[in-house]
């Protein structure tokens, strides 16, 4: 039944040629998903396997990180063969099958695409390696002469998002640029060749079936002209915040146009996502005009701390923005490069029950909602694992600033010691998951009416079943200090209380969900600390 009524829904929204515009779409990292094999890492049998739990939380489509062929110095952003499968993952022939099968459930599949950087195992920079300096295969990536007497000095002080110098010395004199990790060299995007690849990897992709892009670093293909020095230090904390001459340059458009043009062309409204860290809405809005990418990740939104009236001025602007361009706004809490949200509200039950309050804020909210695996289950950040364990690059810039916290592999079942990520008798995953996740798992919460995946499963359905939660627009009601309240179309309020006390105001309706324990009495509704209701209104 459910796989007949998510196709029926997606024939439906495929009439309508909008189903991107209000769809809910979940993150799945693959190698923290599920595992297929019994290696212990997640792959593409086991995201496979549990396509109908996908199914039937009522997603619309899927987004799978990287499992091209990598060395996985940066865990898959690091790609050395844009069409084949890493054999960690799988085959080609299992990324066709799960294409395949998530069709068959009505889901539709959106892949990443790296195109800011390559893998430094690539063939195209190994051939530039061994041509050595002014050759042509040099030229399809960002080569320079060193300053100083020798040319010892870095080309400018651009610093990798890593950490360090985004410049890495050859023993032939030049440097070339890296604003990830040294083994992720940048494309040269002036280069024709590097744009007549990237247009035949997305034909590849799109005449395999997939639905879609999330374009990874989007906004860093191009960069200022004449490479300046940007005269800062600490220059991580400026991306997404102000103008740096390495990111959000306005040449990154004409790549989005012609990327559109392509997607354009294909049948079944194929679509780009635009990961796009950039100083203001206004300058995200850019990259989702008529003619560029379908959506852009809304990273104000997701950075936007626990406070009433921060998120009404960050759900506006994000509103006005998108709108002025006609392009619906994309609302995210978490994903596979951040902090859980459940840990960034405040650690143990307030983390939670703030949690499953944004949860229902966010999924009621105009436009697209992107989750990521895990978050329905209420899942933490893993603030203590091993030493040993934690390879992520981006440690190199702070030990605080990993990410392996948030890629640990998500629980299915009751059993330990890897709670049905894996196989029987495998003793270990790729990272440890915590003893205590029996509780969170999947099989756990399915037999609890009032857990987080309980909530998040009749979100999706009441979402489903309600026309007026599309991308159309919310009109805000008076409510009291560190409160919201808004409806959507005719039959539809949400109230929030953000505070940690109860609030009484009049009650709107009948209600639908809350995200905690919820006290109606004439007329008057008491919100428990740090909730969420949402209303089926009376005057409708």
């Amino acid at each position: 039944m459910t796989e007949l009524v998510h196709a029926d829904r997606a024939a439906e929204t495929e009439a309508t040629g909008r189903w991107w515009r209000d769809a809910v779409i979940y993150q799945v990292y693959v190698r923290s998903f599920a595992d297929g094999n019994g290696d212990g890492i997640g792959d593409l049998l086991g995201v496979r396997s549990r396509l109908r739990y996908l199914a039937d939380l009522g997603v619309d489509a899927i987004w799978l990180n990287p499992f091209y062929t990598s060395p996985m110095a940066d865990f898959g952003y690091d790609v050395a063969d844009y069409r084949d499968v890493d054999p960690i993952f799988g085959s080609l022939a299992d990324a066709k099958a799960l294409i395949d099968d998530a069709h068959r459930h009505g889901l539709r599949v959106i892949v990443d695409v790296v195109p800011n950087h390559t893998s430094d195992q690539h063939v195209w920079f190994q051939e530039a390696l061994a041509a050595g300096p002014g050759t042509p295969a040099r030229e399809r990536y960002i080569f320079r002469e060193g300053k100083g007497a020798d040319g010892e000095l870095p080309p400018n002080d651009w610093e990798s998002v890593f950490g360090g110098p985004a410049w890495t010395r050859l023993p032939d004199g030049q440097w070339y640029l890296h604003l990830f990790a040294p083994e992720q060299p940048d494309l040269n995007w002036e280069n024709p060749e590097v744009h007549a690849e990237f247009e035949s990897i997305l034909r590849f992709w799109l005449d395999l079936g997939v639905d879609g892009f999330r374009i990874d670093v989007s906004h860093g293909m191009v960069k200022a002209e004449g490479l300046p020095d940007v005269g800062h230090a600490d220059q991580v904390k400026m991306i997404g915040t102000e103008v740096v001459p390495f990111f959000d340059q306005d040449g990154v458009h004409e790549i989005h146009r012609a990327w559109r043009r392509l997607l354009d062309s294909y049948p079944g409204m194929r679509i780009g996502v635009a990961e796009a860290w950039v100083p203001s809405l206004d300058r995200l809005a850019n990259y989702v005009r008529p003619d560029e990418m379908h959506q852009a990740f809304n990273f104000h939104f997701l950075t936007t701390p626990w406070d009433a009236a921060r998120f009404r001025k960050v759900i506006d602007e994000s509103l006005a923005s998108s709108g002025a361009v006609g392009a619906p706004a994309t609302w995210v809490l978490s994903n596979h490069d951040v902090k859980r949200h459940v840990t960034r509200y405040g650690h143990g039950e307030l983390g939670l029950r703030r949690a499953r309050a944004a949860a229902l804020l966010t999924l009621a909210l105009p436009g697209s909602t992107y989750v990521y695996q895990g978050e329905e289950l209420g899942l933490p950040e893993v603030l203590d694992l091993p030493e040993e364990y934690l390879t992520d690059p981006q440690r190199l810039r702070n030990p605080e600033d990993g990410r392996d916290g948030c890629r640990v592999p998500i629980p299915w079942a009751d059993v330990e010691p890897h709670f049905g990520f894996s196989l029987p008798g495998i003793e270990e995953t790729w990272l440890p998951m915590p003893a205590s996740w029996g509780p969170l798992s999947v099989e756990s919460q399915l037999r609890d009416p009032a857990s987080t995946l309980s909530l998040y499963r009749e979100a999706l359905r009441i979402r489903r079943d309600l026309t007026s939660l599309g991308d159309e627009s919310l009109t805000w009601l008076d409510s009291p200090a560190g409160t919201l309240a808004f409806t959507r179309g005719d039959g539809f309020a949400v109230t929030v209380n953000l505070t940690g006390e109860p609030v009484e105001l009049p009650a709107p309706g009948r209600v639908l969900l809350a995200s905690a324990g919820v006290e109606v009495a004439g007329g008057t509704v008491r919100l428990a600390p740090d909730s969420a209701v949402w209303w089926g209104r009376d005057d409708a």
